[in-house]
């Protein structure tokens, strides 16, 4: 099975300076390949101390010039903030430069903060990431954009440099509401999963998106990759104590970033689920919806990580697995601890694990 690392640049009430923060996340991102991961992810966001990568393809592509086999994934660039053909070049800019090595995730966004920063109206939000995904991805394969949606509106200009390889097979999608699922299925790409709710919820919807995936395109979709966030410790106890601090800390940046407790979704075209989410945290309070997110994620003993991603992989039959290893203000020196047991002690076995590959080793294989 692929295995990749994720980093998401997090400064909790500012306890570090930024530089630090970037400084000890990007030493550990340049170790990655050494280490034995197959990619790198980083997520994009804005304005706050939530995550401080405004431009994952821009990290991605120093990345690229730093190493020379690992793969590199967005998860994701949030398609309804940008212009159409500035991200299409983008992509193959960092395409062409790494050898093929992107692993395109995309997403829809949902802060209030960072919409209106940009100026995007966010009942638009779910209509303009399909126009987005449609001018985008077919442009992609094609060598030019040209479009005429009710948002999206581009003139026919050829992409330069022009896309090496097909983005079919290696384009996924973040979807968490269930009203998502079958739209991405609809434009065919593949899913990336970031937990946020019971495997078995995750389960039905992804069951849904696979029947809607072989109706639409007439064939079987790609199998999930999943991220999340993941603590090893040889003590069990040690473990879901860290666990407990820093997973459910970060989700403590969630419920700050998105306003889940001042339920900033009510009313937002599209947003219905997450009007559900705030209504929820009212019932659990913030304490018992933190403690719910934890128990999603793979912590404890490398044996008890494993049982759990074992457990994630027959409910969803991911292809690959990509955690972050440092989060809501983890120091550096516990960071690298976590992260060299899961090397150590996880991810030998997790790579002996039968999956497909990921990737542009995927475009190939389906052709």
């Amino acid at each position: 099975m692929h295995v990749g690392m994720g980093v998401a640049f997090q400064n909790p009430e500012d306890a570090l300076s930024d530089a630090q923060v970037w400084d000890e996340e990007v030493k550990i991102a340049l170790e990655a390949e050494a280490a034995g991961f197959d990619s790198i992810w980083s997520v994009e966001h804005h304005f706050t101390d939530y995550t401080m990568c405004p431009d994952p393809l821009q990290f991605l592509t120093y990345i690229a010039g730093q190493t020379k086999t690992i793969q590199l994934g967005t998860g994701v660039v949030v398609l309804p903030w940008h212009d159409p053909m500035r991200v299409a070049e983008q992509i193959t800019m960092l395409d062409n430069l790494s050898g093929g090595r992107l692993i395109l995730g995309i997403g829809r966004g949902l802060a209030r903060i960072e919409y209106e920063g940009f100026g995007v109206d966010m009942n638009t939000s779910r209509q303009k990431l399909v126009e987005m995904a449609e001018c985008v991805f077919t442009g992609l394969e094609n060598g030019y954009l040209e479009y005429d949606g009710e948002i999206v509106q581009q003139a026919r200009r050829d992409i330069r440099p022009a896309p090496q390889h097909s983005f079919k097979g290696r384009t996924y999608a973040a979807a968490v509401s269930p009203e998502s699922m079958p739209i991405m299925a609809r434009l065919g790409l593949g899913l990336l999963i970031i937990p946020q709710k019971p495997w078995d919820v995750v389960e039905n919807d992804f069951a849904v998106y696979t029947d809607v995936y072989r109706t639409e395109n007439g064939t079987e979709p790609p199998p999930p990759l999943c991220g999340g966030f993941c603590f090893v410790d040889e003590s069990a106890d040690r473990a879901e104590e860290m666990a407990y601090r820093y997973i459910g800390g970060y989700y403590g940046t969630v419920l700050k970033h998105y306003e889940f407790a001042k339920a900033a979704h009510d009313g937002v075209k599209g947003y219905e689920f997450y009007t559900n989410i705030s209504k929820y945290i009212d019932r659990h309070g913030s304490g018992g919806a933190a403690e719910d997110f934890v128990k999603l994620m793979p912590f404890g003993t490398p044996e008890q990580v494993l049982e759990k991603l074992e457990f994630i992989k027959d409910k969803v039959n991911m292809a690959a697995f990509f955690p972050n290893f440092i989060y809501a203000g983890m120091p550096y020196a516990e960071g690298r601890r976590n992260m060299n047991l899961f090397v150590d002690q996880v991810m030998p076995e997790l790579k002996s694990w039968d999956a497909p590959p990921v990737g542009l080793q995927a475009v190939t294989a389906a052709r």
